[in-house]
């Protein structure tokens, strides 16, 4: 057997299922690669850290303003002793389903206190920054504690499953997503169960691991969950006689962690999946929101060398860029996983990141931003319970993340190939990694809060059990400047409708929708405020909008200054209401009770 021969044999037994790694003392490599990924983090997020309550995230200011909803009702939930799994002061009268939504509890109760006191932009910013380091560092200790990970190794395959383009491309406006330092431990602790002695304590710290991630995403805990079974059904087709020997206490230790799991989160995700304000499926279908093929290739807007007209060509939007490798890191992950073959483990580990690159795919292959007509696997699975409430294009972030652990590895596995090779090796991760380099995510100015709302005027109009109507009715894109001030203001009034996932009709139809069920009113608005004309209301008219303000608990209706056809809003209100008052910066109307 050769000396390359011994290594990779070794190496094999290590990357397979690692056994316990000798502990090794915080050393001033690990500070110092704390300190570097959480200026990164600084870095990307540097614009929004400027006025983090005063502007929003440019590249997708809906799931900014969303997760600001999360955040404030973990405050209210902290500090005013609301409901947990319910949120009644958005979307009156019926409320929102709390864990049917991405409600990030496992972050946002911690942060209640910061919320409470500074503004949830400033914690929406603290998450966003601390996801991003947080995660690379999670995986750099993963990959130098557990892994044997050289600290190159370990530096280089963080960073890329900290910053890789999929995560800056989530971090415009997505909290859950950047959130990940929970994963890498999970891998561990699974990897963990076929040592002997594990089944119980490797078991319960597994599950409760599983419930940290379902209160942070259970998306990412999904792919998560497919990734490791890919990987553990090639596993253990490459290597059955190790198989034969583990599989009692591997299978077991999940069994423990599937009931700690299971207890602990059994009644809120019945809450989630058969509660009030419920849903099943999604808004769109699932060929909607696909990975383009040619985007393995290309650079993410967010990246050094993105450009942003092709990026948008590749990819559904600027939080949805979950490939973006750059030619070059193509070409090295590739090339990572020539080196790395040899290795059961890693000839598995890639192929699970394959295998879910080609379910991010969708049921319709696409190219370039065409639809090509080739069928692809996706389209089996596309309507099966839970699969169908992913939007699929996400798939693609488990190959982003496969290809930061393949090129740890590769980093230290090249140590034994020739000066030349080495030499063209580094050239490569040179050419590879430069061009990816993120950069700060663009924000835009949010639309300031009138002195009707920062001084509070708006008690003296608003009384307990009813609510402020801002016009545009707060909604996902047309109206998300009602919704911000709420959430800003950590729902101290009550709002009807908003941007939140719920059902589209109930009790007709319970598929998954964006926003509340449209009424007369809300559809009116939304027409006014669309195409810039005031229609002649009729006396039935009137009526309606009165009756639908009656549902909403209407107490006082504010109109948005600077909005889009303000004028013509302004008239539709006139013609319903009658004459406004100018109170704090904005125009009001009373609705009698």
């Amino acid at each position: 057997m050769t000396g390359r021969q011994a290594a990779e044999t070794a190496d094999d037994v290590v990357e397979a299922v690692p056994g316990p790694v000798a502990k090794r003392r915080w050393t001033r490599t690990d500070t110092w690669t704390a300190l570097g990924f959480l200026g990164l983090a600084v870095f990307v997020v540097i614009q929004l850290w400027i006025d983090p309550n005063g502007r929003v995230l440019a590249g997708n200011r809906d799931d900014h303003g969303i997760f600001l909803f999360m955040l404030a009702h973990a405050e209210r939930v902290v500090f005013d002793g609301a409901s947990l799994f319910y949120e009644d002061r958005l979307n009156v009268p019926d409320g929102v389903n709390m864990m049917a939504n991405t409600s990030i509890l496992a972050l946002a109760l911690p942060l209640a206190p910061v919320t409470h006191f500074l503004g949830g932009g400033v914690t929406a910013a603290l998450v966003i920054t601390l996801g991003l380091g947080g995660t690379a560092f999670a995986w750099y200790w993963v990959f130098s504690r557990h892994l044997g990970r050289t600290p190159l190794a370990a530096i280089v395959g963080a960073a890329w499953c900290g910053f890789a383009p999929a995560m800056v491309s989530h971090a415009n406006g997505h909290l859950n997503f950047v959130s990940n330092y929970v994963l890498p431990f999970i891998v561990w602790q699974v990897l963990r169960l076929r040592e002997p002695g594990r089944v119980w304590r490797g078991g319960v710290i597994l599950g409760l691991l599983i419930v940290l991630q379902i209160f942070i995403n259970e998306e990412a805990l999904l792919f998560l969950a497919l990734t490791l079974g890919v990987f553990a059904v090639s596993y253990a087709l490459m290597r059955r006689d190790e198989t034969r020997l583990v599989w009692k206490r591997f299978t077991g230790g999940l069994g423990v962690a599937a009931l700690t799991s299971g207890a602990l989160s059994g009644y809120p995700l019945y809450i989630q999946f058969f509660g009030k304000g419920s849903y099943h499926g999604q808004p769109f279908e699932p060929s909607v929101y696909v990975t383009d093929l040619a985007s393995l290739g290309a650079f993410a807007r967010q990246s050094l060398a993105g450009i942003g007209p092709v990026a948008r060509r590749l990819s559904v939007s600027a939080t949805e860029d979950n490939t973006f490798f750059g030619p070059f890191g193509l070409v090295m992950i590739i090339v990572s996983i020539v080196i790395l073959w040899r290795s059961a483990a890693m000839r598995a580990t890639a192929i699970a990141g394959i295998v879910l690159l080609v379910m991010s795919l969708g049921p319709e292959l696409r190219l370039v931003g065409f639809k090509t007509g080739i069928p692809m696997p996706f389209a089996l699975i596309s309507h099966v319970p839970v699969i169908d409430l992913v939007s699929v294009t996400r798939f693609a972030m488990v190959p982003a993340m496969v290809a930061g652990v393949l090129l740890a590895f590769a980093i230290d596995r090249i140590r034994d190939y020739p000066a030349l090779t080495r030499k063209r090796f580094k050239i490569g991760m040179v050419l590879a990694l430069v061009p990816l380099i993120p950069k700060p995510l663009p924000v835009n100015e949010g639309v300031p809060m009138p002195e009707f709302i920062t001084a509070g005027l708006w008690r003296q109009y608003v009384p307990e059990g009813r609510t402020l109507v801002t016009v545009p009715l707060p909604d996902v894109t047309t109206g998300r400047t009602g919704q911000r001030w709420a959430t800003l203001n950590n729902f101290d009034y009550a709002t009807p409708r908003g941007y939140f996932m719920g059902p589209a009709d109930p009790p007709w139809d319970d598929t998954g929708s964006w926003r509340a069920p449209h009424r007369y009113t809300s559809q009116l608005l939304w027409s006014v405020r669309e195409y810039g004309y005031s229609p002649a209301l009729t006396d039935t008219d009137r009526e309606r909008i009165k009756a639908d303000l009656a549902y909403w608990r209407a107490a006082v209706v504010v109109l948005i200054p600077d909005d889009r056809n303000v004028a013509a809003q302004r008239a539709t209100l006139v013609d319903a209401l009658g004459s406004p008052e100018l109170v704090g910066g904005v125009e009001i109307w009373r609705v009698n009770s």
